[in-house]
């Protein structure tokens, strides 16, 4: 096991029926900002997996930014669009940037980690304020007047329920992440 990652508990993230371990997808799990796109396209490569962002793919189904969705129909119906679009996905050896809030759907997560191995990229909310730039624009999911700070409190119990590995990225560039994923996943 990469040092600073973990396995949660044995038993989890097992794949369905049928589906060897070298079909698996990688889904990595997260707060905005801690690295999941990019880091997904390097596994990637690194793979020779496809690389899929659940957010891009809902904002070309549904022609529309992910902040215009929040904006005009709301928070719920935005989780629902998600929920909608991530269960809807049929897809093996990938490597799955999900959106932060995923989280937020039992059903979702169940699905993804029916074809995967869950891992969860943990950055301190503090390395997270210094990535995101223009929040209020970016199309994530929190409520109005909502800190940051709360948010990820909000969330990071949900991420951790939910990972099949933890990964401690503070101090780490984005390749090392990448090779400690690896490493974790063997």
């Amino acid at each position: 096991m990469a040092e600073g990652a973990r396995p949660v508990t044995e038993g989890r993230g097992q794949s369905a029926p049928g589906v060897r371990a070298s079909d698996r997808n990688i889904v990595l799990i997260g707060m905005p900002g801690a690295g999941k796109s990019t880091v997904g396209v390097l596994l990637a490569k690194i793979t020779g997996r496809s690389f899929l962002d659940t957010d891009v793919c809902i904002q070309a189904a549904e022609s529309r930014s992910l902040q215009n969705i929040i904006d005009r129909e709301g928070l719920d119906a935005f989780r629902a669009i998600e929920e909608r679009h991530v269960l809807g996905l049929r897809c093996f050896r990938h490597v799955l940037a999900t959106g932060g809030s995923v989280v937020y759907s039992d059903a979702a997560m169940r699905h993804l980690r029916e074809g995967g191995v869950v891992v969860y990229l943990d950055l301190p909310v503090a390395r997270i304020r210094e990535r995101l730039r223009n929040l209020s624009a970016r199309g994530v999911v929190m409520m109005p007047g909502q800190s940051l700070d709360a948010l990820y409190a909000e969330r990071a119990p949900l991420y951790h329920q939910y990972a099949d590995v933890v990964l401690a990225c503070e101090g780490l560039n984005h390749e090392a992440v990448a090779e400690r994923i690896l490493q974790a996943i063997g």
